[in-house]
């Protein structure tokens, strides 16, 4: 892939390398060809001038052969002789083949096979005369200069041949050096090329390089950009929660104040009434004394209702009695209306009066899921001190839920984290199907400016 994806990047230097690599080829292959060709016409040369020298040769061991037996009469001379011809023979094939056909040596040739027959046939008519008996005449005839004649034009003929030779072996091997030569060039200039294409390559993959960085570096700006605005976002968005719970908070106070001050007087003052009503009618009036008993036990539940709204409106119990107090008053009234055991323990802690009501709120909220969801048997309430922080935690033995796969968390959750956030908190919640639910929310103590840091079960 890396490679496919260099070839579609670069237009210019795979071409030059395909050049390259082809010219490289064809200057090789041409380059070896011409030479082989070169060296195998070489070695046929070389293997003409041999055969002339051994011709040349022969025929001496054939004139000594002959001229060793007629002045001795020893047989043995013949052998010479004979292997001589044969060498002849063979010399002779080497040489028609290599100079077959029509060329410049073929009269030369001609000359010399009728000579080299001339000279054999004296030879081998002395050698014969001899045998049958007339040495006298086979001596006259090689004391003539017949033979001596032939003997130089043979040499001549041969010194002409290997002339020819000498100059096309000089011919060839210089077309060896013209070859090795030309392959030297073809190389030097196809390295110039793989140069060339190397070098642009470097340039190119330099500015990819210089692009890749600058296009690095824009994405670097681009998501330090995004992340300075995300937490500008998120800063934002903390304070507009904080806001708003602050904003609910007091209307919940408003509310309660008006509620306590309003109608708890009227309903105060229309018991008062009622009570006055009932004095002046004891005795008088059975049947109206008994709807006054039942008007007072109304306004009494009126103004329990009343208290009660209050409290959950704004708990009073938590500016006068303090966070534990009020806890354990809540979770008890929890256990005393839905029949769950409440095990709590709970210390005493350092936090301003807006975190305690947010632990307030979040222990309220979670015992409210409970009540809804989980159908506990038990719930464990802790409130105390952990790490240098305030660590709160509501636990139930319920159903539970897969918390891994919870995406989008229900509105109860997001308002807790969004009030313990705002409070510098962190929320964390554990859960598994059957195993109950872990909500437990951490909050830097009075006069701790640090947020606490991100941890969880």
């Amino acid at each position: 892939m890396v490679v496919l994806d260099a070839v579609k990047r670069s237009r210019i230097v795979f071409p030059l390398a395909c050049v390259a690599v082809g010219a490289v080829m064809l200057l090789s292959e041409g380059a070896y060809r011409t030479s082989v060709r070169s060296l195998d016409e070489l070695g046929r040369m070389a293997a003409a001038r041999t055969s002339i020298m051994s011709l040349s040769q022969s025929i001496l061991d054939a004139e000594t052969g002959q001229r060793g037996y007629l002045l001795t009469d020893r047989k043995e001379y013949l052998a010479p002789y004979e292997s001589a011809l044969r060498r002849i023979d063979e010399a002779f094939k080497v040489l028609d083949s290599h100079y077959g056909g029509p060329n410049q040596v073929e009269e030369q040739l001609a000359n010399l096979h009728r000579l080299t027959e001339a000279k054999l046939s004296e030879v081998e008519l002395t050698v014969r005369l001899h045998q049958s008996g007339k040495p006298q005449t086979a001596r006259e005839l090689i004391l003539s200069d017949i033979g001596k004649e032939k003997m130089e034009d043979i040499r001549l003929i041969g010194a002409q041949l290997l002339a020819h030779e000498s100059s096309r072996i000089a011919v060839g091997r210089q077309d060896v050096y013209n070859t090795l030569m030309l392959s030297r060039i073809g190389v030097v200039a196809l390295s110039v090329v793989g140069l060339l294409a190397f070098f642009l390559y470097l340039r190119q993959a330099t500015g990819m390089v210089r692009q890749q960085l600058e296009l690095k570096r824009a994405v670097q700006a681009e998501r330090d950009r995004l992340e300075i605005e995300v937490v500008e976002r998120t800063f934002e968005l903390t304070q507009l929660a904080q806001h708003l719970q602050t904003a609910r908070e007091d209307e919940r106070n408003r509310l309660a104040r008006d509620l306590h001050d309003e109608l708890g007087a009227l309903l105060t003052s229309a018991k008062l009434d009622a009570a006055r009503i009932k004095s002046r009618l004891a005795g008088t009036a059975p049947e109206a004394s008994e709807r006054l008993v039942h008007l007072v036990d109304s306004l009494n539940r009126g103004i329990a209702l009343k208290r009660r709204i209050i409290e959950d409106l704004r708990p009073s119990s938590l500016s006068n009695l303090g966070l534990v107090s009020t806890l354990e008053i809540l979770t008890r009234e929890f256990a005393d209306r839905s029949g769950v055991k409440v095990h709590c323990a709970l210390e005493p802690v350092d936090l301003s009066p807006s975190a305690e009501l947010v632990i307030y709120r979040l222990v309220q909220e979670a015992i409210t899921n409970i009540t809804k969801y989980a159908s506990a048997q038990n719930v464990w309430v802790t409130l105390g001190k952990r790490d240098g922080q305030v660590e709160v935690a509501v636990r139930d033995d319920g159903a539970g839920f897969d918390s891994a796969t919870l995406r989008t968390p229900g509105h109860g959750l997001l308002g807790m984290r969004f009030r313990v956030e705002a409070e510098r908190g962190v929320l964390a919640v554990v859960s598994t199907p059957g195993g109950g639910t872990l909500i437990q929310g951490r909050f830097p103590q009075a006069g701790d400016n640090t947020a606490a840091p991100n941890t969880s079960l």
